[in-house]
C-alpha cells in the first residue's frame, strides 16, 4: 500500500506540475524589453514566433499516400499550420494576396517519418550530457532538413529522460525539429545474459512482475510516449549454420511489461531479434515489432491477425560491419545479412502486414539524415514497389504512431507537414534522398527548389 500511495502521489505531482506549464499565461502588462514574449514550459521567456499566414502550393506531382499513387497539378492551402484545403489546381481557388510558392516542376510528398531513431548518440566515457544534448538537438535537426518532419525516438543512448526533454522543447517552439515520439530509457530483466548494472541514465533493471509494472509507471510519469523493452538482444551462429537468439524476458515478466503499458494508454515497441523471445514479443502484444532478422511466415502471420507492425530498420542491419561481425565469429561460414534480407522481403509479400520505416540512425553507422536509404532498400533488396516503400514511412507510420489524424498524407485538416524533390520518387526511388523543400506545419525549413 505504501509503495502504490508513492506512486500515485508522484503521478499527481508530475500531472499538477504540466497542467501549471500549460496554463500559465505570458507576463501581463509586460515589463520587460520589447514586445510582450511567449512562455515556455520552464517559465523562461522568448520570442513568439510569427503568426502564421495563408499559404498556396502549386503542385507538379503529388503522392496520394493513402492510395500509393501520383496526382498531378494540384494544389494545397495552408493556414495557421494545417491544411486547409487540397484538390486539383481548376478546382481548388487560391485566395487573392496570399504567398504562393511554385513547386510545379516538383513532386510533392507528405513530410517523411522515421519511425527508429536514437537521436542521442552512444555516449563516450569523456562525453558530458551537455555535449549529448547539443548532439542530440543537430541530429533531429538535420533530420527534419532531410524530410523527416516526424519521428519517433528509440532509447535515449544513457541520457535518462533527456529525449522528453528535446520533445517538449520542439512543442514549445524553442527550436524547429521533426515532431516527436520518445521512449526514455528502456526496461531490462535483471537475468538477461548482458544486463547491465543499474544505471539512473541507462536502462530500468527489473527482477519481478513488481518492479516491471513500476518501471512502466515511472516511464509514464515522466512522459514518455513509448516503452521500448528487448524481449531478444544478440545472436550467434551454430557450428551447423543454426541461429540462437540471446533471449531475455521471461513471458509473465514480458506480458507484465505490456498489460501495464496498455492500462495506462501507452504503447510499446519491442526489440526482437528471432527466436523464443521473438515469438513471445508477438504472442504477447508488442505493438511494434523491431528488426526481428529471423522473422518466420508463422509469425508474420500471427502479425497480420493481431494487427502489429513491423520495423525493420533494413538498412542498419545490411551494413557491411554486419558481415565483419560474422566473418570474425565463424571464420567466414555463416552471415546473418542474408537470412534479415528474406526476413523482410517475405513480410513485404505476406498479405496485411503493416511494414514501417526506421532507420536505427544512431551516430554510429549510419548518419543522420541518409535515412532516404531505406527506401531504396526497401525497392532494390525487399521487392516492394516504390509507392509501397514511401508509405512505409508515411502513411503506415502515421498510423503505427497514432497520429493518422496529424500527419501520412496531405489530406485537409492534417497538418501542413509537406516536403518535394525534383523527380519522381515512382520512378527513381533515390529521388528521396535528395529532398530539396521541407515545410513543417506550415514552415519553410528548407527551400532549394527554383524555377
Amino acid at each position: 500500500m505504501e509503495r502504490k500511495s508513492v506512486w500515485a502521489g508522484l503521478i499527481l505531482l508530475a500531472i499538477a506540475v504540466t497542467l501549471s506549464a500549460q496554463v500559465q499565461p505570458p507576463p501581463a502588462p509586460w515589463r520587460g524589453a520589447g514586445p510582450t514574449p511567449c512562455v515556455g514550459a520552464d517559465g523562461g521567456i522568448f520570442q513568439c514566433p510569427p503568426a502564421p499566414r495563408t499559404v498556396a502550393i502549386r503542385a507538379g506531382r503529388m503522392f496520394d499516400s493513402k492510395n500509393g499513387r501520383m496526382l498531378t497539378k494540384q494544389v494545397i492551402i495552408i493556414g495557421n499550420e494545417r491544411i486547409t484545403e487540397v484538390g486539383p489546381e481548376g478546382q481548388v481557388k487560391i485566395p487573392a494576396g496570399v504567398r504562393v510558392i511554385d513547386l510545379s516542376q516538383a513532386t510533392v510528398l507528405p513530410g517523411l517519418i522515421d519511425a527508429h531513431t536514437h537521436m542521442f548518440n552512444t555516449p563516450r566515457r569523456d562525453t558530458t550530457r551537455e555535449t549529448s544534448m547539443i548532439i542530440a538537438v543537430q541530429n533531429l535537426q538535420t533530420d527534419l532538413r532531410a524530410g523527416f518532419t516526424s519521428a519517433r525516438d528509440m532509447g535515449s543512448h544513457g541520457n535518462g529522460y533527456a529525449d522528453v526533454d528535446m520533445r517538449n522543447a520542439i512543442n514549445d517552439g524553442r527550436f524547429d525539429g521533426p515532431r516527436f515520439q520518445v521512449a526514455g530509457r528502456g526496461i531490462v530483466w535483471a537475468g538477461a545474459p548482458n544486463a547491465q548494472p543499474q544505471n539512473p541514465l541507462a536502462s530500468i533493471v527489473v527482477k519481478t512482475v513488481e518492479e516491471a509494472r513500476a518501471a512502466v509507471r515511472e516511464h509514464i510519469q515522466k512522459g514518455v510516449d513509448w516503452i521500448k523493452l528487448f524481449p531478444t538482444s544478440g545472436y550467434s551462429f551454430t557450428p551447423t549454420g543454426d541461429v540462437n537468439y540471446i533471449f531475455n524476458y521471461p513471458m509473465p515478466i514480458l506480458q507484465a511489461l505490456l498489460d501495464e503499458t496498455h492500462r495506462l494508454g501507452h504503447k510499446a515497441a519491442c526489440h526482437a531479434l528471432g527466436g523464443e523471445g521473438q515469438r513471445n514479443a508477438i504472442i504477447a502484444g508488442c505493438d511494434t515489432i523491431e528488426h526481428a532478422f529471423g522473422l518466420t511466415q508463422e509469425q508474420a502471420q500471427m502479425m497480420v491477425q493481431k494487427g502489429l507492425f513491423y520495423d525493420p530498420t533494413f538498412v542498419r542491419y545490411l551494413e557491411p560491419y554486419m558481415d565483419d561481425n560474422d566473418a570474425k565469429a565463424t571464420g567466414g561460414k555463416f552471415r546473418m545479412i542474408p537470412i534479415f534480407e528474406k526476413a523482410v522481403t517475405m513480410a513485404a509479400a505476406t498479405r496485411g502486414m503493416k511494414i514501417m520505416m526506421g532507420s536505427g540512425a544512431d551516430g554510429s553507422t549510419y548518419a543522420h539524415g541518409t535515412q532516404g536509404l531505406d527506401f531504396e532498400a526497401f525497392v532494390k533488396r525487399a521487392g516492394m514497389t516504390p509507392a509501397a516503400a514511401i508509405q512505409t514511412g508515411t502513411i503506415n507510420n502515421a498510423e503505427a504512431m497514432g497520429w493518422g489524424d496529424r500527419v501520412g498524407s496531405i489530406d485537409k485538416g492534417k497538418y501542413a507537414d509537406i516536403i518535394a524533390v525534383v523527380g519522381d520518387p515512382l520512378v527513381d526511388i533515390t529521388e528521396l534522398q535528395r529532398v530539396r523543400f521541407v515545410m513543417k506545419g506550415g514552415k519553410v525549413i528548407r527551400q532549394e527548389i527554383v524555377r
